[in-house]
């Protein structure tokens, strides 16, 4: 099972979440949990709160929540929500957000939270368009000879094209959240649970 982030946030049970994906796989699989933006959002606020505050409006509060931090304690002065988050994550979750790689590469595959940049090669990608990008790469080829199986841009239907597998249905605001199974011959199928609300326009999310 590859996980392709984006755990934590926009919903009110951020912290069971990664209690859940700490604890051992199912009986039979083995799990490979990727970072997302939001994963590098959270530790980028504990390390420089006042710079890194605009994860509060991305989900970051809800996040708070969930480890029982008022968003409101201390004025929600961003330096003090971050003492308070740093003191009530338990150790092991702030050590397995730190160590999470940011994709996982099989014949004739690439897992990424967002996609690559094209024009380079593997090798030369950069973990911020892994995790952060959106265009060129959505709308064209990418030439790394791989098909790179994505999340991070919430699209009504799973996608599949000759350079990509989109899987981000917008389970924060649909409710839908899909899954791609790859078989060892390369068949793609899809499993999606059923859409809460229908996603007539894309989720609003952050353009970068």
């Amino acid at each position: 099972m590859v996980l392709l982030g984006d755990y934590i946030d926009r919903g009110p049970q951020s912290a069971q979440v990664i209690d859940h994906l700490l604890a051992p796989a199912p009986a039979g699989f083995r799990r490979f949990t990727l970072a997302g933006n939001h994963e590098q959002m959270l530790l980028d606020f504990l390390a420089a709160p006042q710079q890194s505050a605009e994860w509060l409006d991305y989900g970051g509060v809800e996040t708070l929540t969930s480890y029982g931090i008022d968003a409101r304690d201390g004025g929600g002065r961003p330096a003090m929500l971050a003492r308070s988050l740093e003191a009530q994550m338990p150790r092991s979750h702030l050590e397995w957000l730190r160590q999470l790689p940011i994709s996982l590469e099989t014949p004739g595959f690439f897992f990424a939270h967002a996609g690559v940049r094209p024009g380079r090669t593997l090798a030369e990608q950069l973990d911020g368009d892994l995790m952060w990008i959106r265009e060129p790469f959505l709308g064209g080829a990418t030439g790394t000879g791989k098909i790179v199986v994505h999340g991070h841009t919430p699209e009504a239907e799973p996608m599949r094209l000759p350079w990509r597998i989109g899987i981000d249905t917008g389970a924060f605001a649909t409710g839908r959240l899909t899954s791609a199974r790859i078989d060892k011959g390369g068949e793609i199928s899809f499993l999606s649970t059923v859409p809460n609300i229908p996603m007539t326009a894309p989720p609003a999310f952050r353009s970068d």
